[in-house]
């Protein structure tokens, strides 16, 4: 039994991880904090844990925290996680960051982010926590840098290409579809139900802070250039991401060989399933900590089509993912 804090418990994300962590036979919540008017049983402000977790949720003390964690989960906004992930680490505890603060090098997240890195010797030391892809280094690590929504949904969807040479690395576009809470608990006209019913818009296309990451993770990858066009956009749906990636095969590939090589990189993956050519759906995956994946040969194009729910394999469920990795719980844990 490990004992776990929630820092930003009262947002979207940190909602999820509170919901998840409830019900984790392995963990003990023992400290939730928040921007909050005044101290609040959580089963109060959210009464889906009510008779699983009995703990008020307060004002954050980083005296507190700490005592009471062995593992400490940092659902804050960009550009705040910096400040309190080293303070942890100082003091042995283990992080897990859902923020962007430490998954990107410090010019390339000064230049995305806008703001200067405060915590330049840590990033180094954290890793990106993708399971499929780093869950070797994710059981050695101190500090996660737990993936964005966007770039888990588009990264998983076509890594099995680049790694195997298939397709070309320069022209990918990623079109990603995604519910509303991906832009967070927060009061923005933009976001009301009013601007949002009804409606389906792009937004930053080119300009997502999301791209860098997508980028630097493929050229991990494939150990060369990478260039992806991403084009994101909001529907009106609560949760869930659907995304779509064209790309051009480096010479002519059968189905069947496309098929080979998702189930073959996949074959040990609980949390990812290849549907082959069935075209998957976000209703497939809500509430899950799946992410379903199918491709097509399409003329002259491969076309994947990813979905995962935002909340969960995009922020909290892959966190507890991570958690379980790093304290050698099972994988699913908590998750199935």
């Amino acid at each position: 039994m490990i004992k776990v804090s929630v820092v930003g418990a009262t947002g979207y994300t940190g909602e999820e991880l509170v919901d998840i962590l409830a019900s984790h036979k392995d963990v003990k919540v023992t400290s939730l904090s928040a921007i909050i008017d005044k101290p609040t049983n959580i089963a109060e402000l959210f009464p889906r844990v009510r008779g699983r977790l009995d703990i008020i949720c307060k004002s954050f003390d980083f005296d507190e925290v700490s005592k009471s964690s062995d593992v400490v989960f940092l659902a804050l906004p960009h550009r705040v996680s910096m400040d309190f992930a080293p303070k942890f680490l100082n003091a042995g505890k283990k992080v897990i960051d859902l923020s962007a603060d430490y998954r990107l090098p410090p010019e390339v997240y000064e230049k995305w982010y806008g703001k200067g890195h405060s915590d330049v010797k840590n990033i180094e030391k954290a890793v990106y926590g993708l399971p499929e892809l780093y869950r070797s280094q994710i059981k050695k690590a101190s500090l996660v840098a737990n993936p964005g929504c966007y770039p888990t949904s588009v990264i998983l969807a076509i890594a099995p290409l680049v790694k195997n040479g298939v397709v070309e690395l320069t022209g990918i576009i990623a079109d990603s579809k995604s519910g509303i809470t991906g832009a967070g608990r927060k009061a923005v006209i933009d976001l009301l139900f009013a601007e949002i019913a009804d409606n389906f818009k792009a937004y930053k296309i080119g300009s997502h802070q999301h791209m860098p990451e997508i980028v630097q993770e493929l050229e991990k990858i494939a150990g060369k250039d990478v260039s992806v066009l991403f084009a994101p956009h909001i529907i009106p749906i609560r949760r869930g991401i659907l995304s779509t990636i064209y790309m051009k095969p480096k010479k002519k590939v059968s189905q069947k060989e496309i098929n080979d090589i998702y189930t073959n990189f996949y074959k040990d993956e609980f949390f990812v399933r290849f549907t082959g050519e069935t075209l998957p759906q976000v209703k497939d995956v809500v509430y899950t900590n799946f992410c379903d994946i199918a491709v097509k040969i399409i003329d002259e194009n491969i076309v994947a089509v990813s979905v995962i729910d935002n909340l969960v394999k995009g922020a909290a469920g892959q966190a507890v993912q991570n958690m379980n990795i790093m304290c050698g719980f099972d994988e699913r844990e908590g998750l199935i």
